[in-house]
């Protein structure tokens, strides 16, 4: 029957903590195992990363090079016409709000529609930026396309 004070830990889950110091027989007196003097034998005695010892680190001695202009780039969304087709009536109105209701994007500046697939529905079709074949299979289709970046 198991009881409370017959529970104990599994064999080897439990360690002794070195017991530093305490006598030259314990195999850890004297230093310690942290050698004989110096920096790292000294109470906090530690150093960060990167330091060299007063000598110019690496990362200072190199040279800065290149520039990134990640942080200003504008985010363009696909969107392929394989998938208004999938996803919309005939007579629907696709713009930036509607593709983002529907999970098609996420937070973007622009909107590019791109001819990849067929579109057999007229749809009223918002972007901010299209490519030839979409164009022209929107108009094939008979739907509306309205391009923001040339208005």
């Amino acid at each position: 029957m198991l009881k409370l004070h017959t529970i104990k830990p599994n064999p080897g889950a439990k360690h002794r903590r070195k017991r530093l110091g305490n006598g030259e027989s314990s195999g850890l007196g004297k230093t310690c195992g942290k050698g004989n003097k110096g920096q790292k034998a000294r109470s906090g005695g530690t150093i960060r990363p990167g330091f060299e010892g007063g000598q110019m680190p690496l990362h200072r001695r190199l040279p800065k090079k290149g520039f990134s202009n990640k942080r200003f780039r504008d985010v363009i969304a696909i969107v392929n016409l394989s998938q208004l087709e999938q996803r919309f009536e005939a007579g629907d109105t696709v713009d930036e709000a509607t593709l983002r209701s529907m999970g098609l994007i996420g937070s973007c500046d622009a909107v590019k529609l791109l001819g990849t697939g067929e579109l057999t529905k007229q749809l009223n079709i918002t972007v901010d930026f299209v490519s030839a074949s979409a164009r022209e299979k929107v108009v094939k289709a008979g739907g509306t396309l309205t391009v923001l970046s040339e208005a």
